[in-house]
């Protein structure tokens, strides 16, 4: 609550404190009094925490045996209210009855105080987890965005406006969000309205409040949608979209100025939804969405067909398409592999090392003299491998550590958009020039760097490039040769100090968790990557015995490391990621791949017993445990499942502590289109993640593959045809690239298909396949044709002959389709024809190989067999193959 004549908040704004780190202050006149009167009917426990309108507390409902919490009003709005009014307002919030509505069960007055009993929910707030992560995943804020829109549809329906949205007003609940308070914000405003302007309090909070909230006037519902669209903004952008010193200053923006462009910022963000914001920003509340329903719509059709939306809500959509893709579920082979997260110490150390022997200065070059006109981008930042200047190369190692730190610390900024170690990975040592690359990465920004020795210290110099290759500004200090290790996070400030004097405005970055204190171990680690390095090489060259040789010696490496700090996760995951590289070129025999596999793992089981939290070790036994499962070396299927069950807990829980661990969610997309809980949705957020995460993941075309697929599957033209576009672009020569244009001629809205480039590309999928699997892939090719054909069938009907012959001979027989999937496909282009009979024989073949496949498609045929599914014959189908 604040003052809106003096600008000043009356009340610190509300942060929830988490559970358990409140003592139960039974001296406490607010405790004792609530004890006292309720205590009968609620075992009041502890407080939970305090905000601008209310107490709360943590009880235990004795009659019903549940957790509860209990909400008491601050004596001031308790008496502006009135406990009439009150208890009136707050039985017309408890009518509220919805899935992303938090309820209310009780409420009264106990000795003075006004209070009302909710539901205890065991989660987090979505500010806590913007507290903690910055920004959400594009998914995950329209996902919630959605979520509250229905909640407030239902609330506006009642005639009950919320008043108060916030990140702290929405709690999460597992995967879906709750909106909260709608009781206090009704009884602080309709009940105690006419007091409340009489002082000149406004309910509400400025960071997220409308205009004409702000300024006292009446509000309905697009005050609600104007709170929504900040948060969202929040969500997406790592900030709201106003801010400043004080409320009256705040409230002065969203009155007078127009919200900065998300997509400056966070370029990923879709167009349509930062406009879908700004109409929901709008100052006049006759210019937004009128019902939440019309801001749920401006969202869904950002993402082009009512079945994308079906992704966000979770839905049962079964995999259609990549049925013959078995390849794709393969997780990616990993690339030479880095260590990712440097570590880092900044603190007393550091400073008192820079203090007594570095010197930094900063100076501007080429004509630059102060920040430039920023495009989508000047905010892309790309860190190049620095550069060892010492005549033996003895440098190396700490040129790479400081490469991987530097990316790392520079990629906790929320203003800019690093490129990846993946991205960069490609030049290294390339004498392409600065402009070529920047070009190529699409960036504004190079940091360049290179280190050298000075006398018995290392010199390390920073340089600051803009896109065409002008020098803009550049830094060196020296240090001890030992010390290096505790720069990591210095080197970043110092990075981002360079980039902060270009871009204008503040750049924070965040200091990176120290792991060892032995610069001899960290040492150690980077020479290891090295060895490895230098093995992949020699294996590229043919030299296999001589490959192995230098894998061993990299596991040397890394062993000593790990002896030097035995505390120290890292080199025990960096020989789990070894060991996997090493199963995957040994060749295709169980018995080879099985002692690797079971090396990591062990490895990988050491890492997480000194750090339990260890992303890249959970990753890598998620990942060996999933190739593990792939090549069937388990005993027996309940082994196998096993396996699989603990790959996917390992894997989902490495992306939990680290959201943006790429590699991770790239397995995951695999593992999830062979988990069989799991559907085309969760395939495509997983995919969808990977690419948010990193575009240049070495594994990025087996990503784009997935995501056109599964948009394909989903229905989703528009997004398809963006996912192969992206693709083609990218990996023009990479058969998933190639064969998703056919796929793209068998959606519905493709009825002008060009025929004779449909079978020349059919042509080229099929020569780029092995031999061993022209005949089977022929064939498949073949269907797709006769899908392309059919679309166009509607222009032409006598096509609907020629697609019904192509599909009839390329049907090929179970030696050699013996799951008899080309029947499945078949199937499909019988239902373009509009010819149910055919479409039924051929699935009556499929499913007589394929039985399991009978419910999913009995639960949900998808947009291939739609059209069928209500026959009679197609659930007798399905229900008798079960």
């Amino acid at each position: 609550m604040f003052c809106s004549r003096c600008g000043l908040n009356l009340t610190k704004e509300y942060r929830a404190t988490p559970i358990g780190n409140v003592a139960p202050d039974e001296t406490s006149d607010t405790f004792r009094r609530l004890r006292e009167s309720i205590g009968a009917r609620y075992g009041i426990e502890r407080e939970l925490g305090r905000g601008g309108m209310a107490t709360v507390f943590l009880a235990q409902d004795l009659k019903h045996e549940r957790e509860v919490a209990i909400k008491v009003l601050h004596p001031d709005l308790a008496a502006t209210i009135g406990g009439e009014r009150f208890e009136r307002e707050i039985k017309l919030a408890a009518k509220l009855q919805h899935p992303h509505i938090l309820g209310l069960y009780d409420s009264g007055n106990a000795d003075g105080l006004l209070y009302y009993v909710m539901p205890f929910v065991k989660g987090e707030s979505l500010r806590d987890r913007l507290d903690r992560e910055g920004m959400l995943p594009v998914e995950d804020a329209i996902r919630i965005t959605l979520e509250v829109c229905s909640a407030l549809g239902h609330a506006h329906e009642k005639g009950i406006v919320h008043r108060d949205i916030k990140p702290e007003n929405i709690l999460l609940a597992g995967e879906h969000a709750l909106v909260a308070d709608f009781g206090i914000a009704r009884a602080a405003t309709e009940a105690g309205q006419q007091k409340l302007t009489q002082t000149g309090m406004a309910v509400g909070t400025p960071v997220y409040m409308a205009p004409e909230q702000s300024s006292g006037e009446a509000v309905g519902p697009p005050a609600d949608l104007y709170s929504l669209g900040c948060m969202l903004y929040e969500m997406l952008a790592g900030e709201p979209p106003f801010n400043g010193p004080n409320a009256m200053a705040i409230m002065a923006r969203h009155l007078m100025e127009q919200p900065p462009s998300i997509r400056v910022v966070r370029s990923v963000v879709p167009e349509e939804v930062e406009e879908a914001i700004f109409i929901a920003l709008n100052k006049a509340p006759v210019d937004r969405p009128q019902t939440a329903q019309q801001f749920a719509e401006l969202l869904a059709g950002t993402f082009g067909a009512t079945t994308t939306m079906r992704v966000m809500r979770g839905t049962q959509t079964r995999r259609l398409s990549s049925l013959m893709a078995a390849q794709d579920l393969v997780p990616p082979e990993p690339p030479v592999p880095w260590w990712k997260k440097p570590t880092t110490v900044l603190g007393i150390a550091a400073v008192a090392l820079l203090a007594a022997g570095g010197s930094w200065w900063a100076a501007q070059r080429g004509g630059a003299s102060g920040p430039s006109v920023l495009g989508e981008e000047a905010r892309r930042v790309a860190v190049l491998h620095f550069t060892d200047l010492s005549r033996d190369s003895s440098l190396g190692p700490i040129a790479d550590g400081l490469t991987g730190g530097l990316i790392q610390t520079l990629s906790t900024s929320p203003s800019i958009t690093v490129i990846s170690r993946s991205g960069i990975e490609a030049y290294r040592g390339s004498t392409l020039e600065p402009d070529s690359i920047a070009r190529a990465l699409r960036v504004g920004f190079l940091v360049r760097g290179d280190v050298e020795p000075d006398r018995d210290r290392v010199r390390v110099t920073v340089r600051l490039d803009d896109a065409s290759g002008v020098r803009l500004r550049s830094g060196s200090f020296s240090v001890a040769q030992d010390s290096v290790l505790f720069l990591q996070d210095s080197l970043g400030t110092i990075a981002a100090d360079l980039i902060r004097a270009q871009l204008g405005e503040e750049l924070r970055v965040s200091t990176l968790r120290a792991a060892t204190t032995s610069s001899d171990a960290w040492l150690l680690t980077q020479r290891g990557l090295q060895q490895q390095r230098s093995a992949e090489a020699i294996r590229a060259g043919g030299d296999v015995p001589g490959s192995n040789r230098a894998f061993d010696a990299a596991d040397s490496i890394f062993i000593l490391a790990e002896s030097l700090d035995p505390r120290w996760a890292e080199p025990a995951a960096l020989r789990a990621a070894l060991a996997y590289r090493r199963s995957r070129l040994v060749g295709r025999e169980p018995a080879l791949i099985r002692p690797w596999v079971e090396t990591g793992v062990a490895h990988a089981d050491r890492a997480l017993a000194l750090d339990p939290n260890h992303a890249d070790a959970l990753e890598m036994r998620g990942t060996l445990q999933f190739w593990g499962y792939i090549q069937n070396l388990a005993v027996d299927a309940r082994a196998q499942a096993q396996t699989l069950a603990r790959a996917t807990a390992d894997l989902e829980r490495s992306t939990t502590v680290n959201r943006n661990q790429a590699s991770a969610w790239a397995t995951l997309a695999a593992v999830y289109a062979v988990v069989p809980e799991k559907t085309t949705s969760d395939v495509y957020l997983a995919a969808q993640r990977a690419y948010e995460a990193d575009e240049f993941l070495a594994s990025a075309s087996i990503v784009l593959g997935r995501l056109f697929l599964a948009a394909y599957d989903l229905g989703n033209s528009t997004s398809a045809t963006d996912y192969c576009r992206r693709h083609q672009q990218r990996f023009p020569s990479d058969v998933r690239a190639i064969r998703c244009e056919l796929y793209l001629m068998t959606m519905p809205a493709s009825t002008k298909n060009d025929i004779a480039r449909a079978w020349a590309v059919a042509d080229q999928i099929v020569a780029k396949m092995p031999p061993s699997d022209t005949t089977l892939n022929r064939l498949w090719m073949n269907i797709l044709v006769a899908g392309a054909i059919a679309r166009n069938a509607s222009e032409d009907p006598a096509l609907a002959d020629s697609a019904r012959r192509v599909v009839l001979r390329s049907q090929g027989d179970a030696t050699i389709d013996q799951p008899r999937e080309l029947a499945f496909y078949g199937a499909f282009v019988m239902t373009i024809l509009g010819d149910g009979d055919e479409a039924m024989r051929l699935l009556r073949t499929y499913i007589a190989a394929n039985p399991q496949r009978a419910i999913a498609l009995r639960d949900d045929p998808g947009w291939w067999f739609r059209s069928i599914s209500s026959r009679p014959d197609y659930q007798q189908l399905m229900d008798r193959s079960r």
